[in-house]
């Protein structure tokens, strides 16, 4: 609790991250856990950015599901395979959400204009209530404009790497963003934050 506007010891801050094209290789629609493999140096950055004191969450959009390509059950085992990849180099994500939904699938159990797909802020608000997290310490990592504006509904640093597709949504996202910090992969990304992090400390 405490007054408004004193900062709050007791909440943490966190990385919120897409996963395909930025952690691991665009498959467009990937579906099954052979297809999936880490981009070079994901866990290494993972790791840096752990060390720095940030929760790592995932959360993705997964309209594949809804649209009928794969299955949740799919979903699960990619990400079965996807954490396991990751516990090999010691990495463990703190909290993973995911948006089956999509406002014209063909699946009707999933056929929803929701609060959880990005750019919308649902995944983000549940994650800062379950995890007790403070989104002006934070940052959104992606390879899409989805990711990049879920800063303009929440007091979220967004960066966009070029990894995936971000490469090309580089130039639309810059006009739209003029200060977006830019890395080429979630290693430059992890860097930049901690680079961050050490000149706001720096500074009075």
């Amino acid at each position: 609790s405490g007054q408004a506007g004193e900062l709050r010891a007791d909440l943490a801050k966190a990385v919120f991250l897409d996963r395909d094209g930025t952690l691991i290789q665009e498959r467009n629609y990937l579906s099954s856990p052979e297809q999936v493999s880490l981009l070079p140096y994901c866990s290494q950055a993972l790791r840096i950015l752990a060390d720095a004191g940030y929760h790592l969450i995932l959360i993705t959009n997964q309209s594949g599901i809804a649209r009928g390509y794969f299955t949740m059950d799919d979903f699960l085992r990619v990400q079965e395979r996807f954490q396991s990849l990751l516990a090999k180099d010691g990495i463990q994500l703190d909290a993973s959400f995911v948006c089956p939904h999509h406002p014209e699938a063909p699946i009707l159990e999933y056929r929803l204009s929701c609060d959880c797909r990005k750019p919308r802020p649902g995944l983000l608000d549940r994650a800062a209530k379950e995890l007790s997290l403070d989104l002006k310490q934070s940052w959104i990592i992606g390879d899409k404009a989805d990711d990049i504006r879920l800063s303009v509904s929440r007091p979220l640093k967004p960066l966009l790497v070029r990894s995936g597709h971000g490469s090309e949504q580089e130039e639309e996202l810059l006009r739209e963003f003029p200060s977006l910090a830019v890395a080429d992969d979630i290693m430059e990304a992890a860097r930049i934050i901690v680079a961050r992090e050490t000149q706001d400390e720096a500074s009075p």
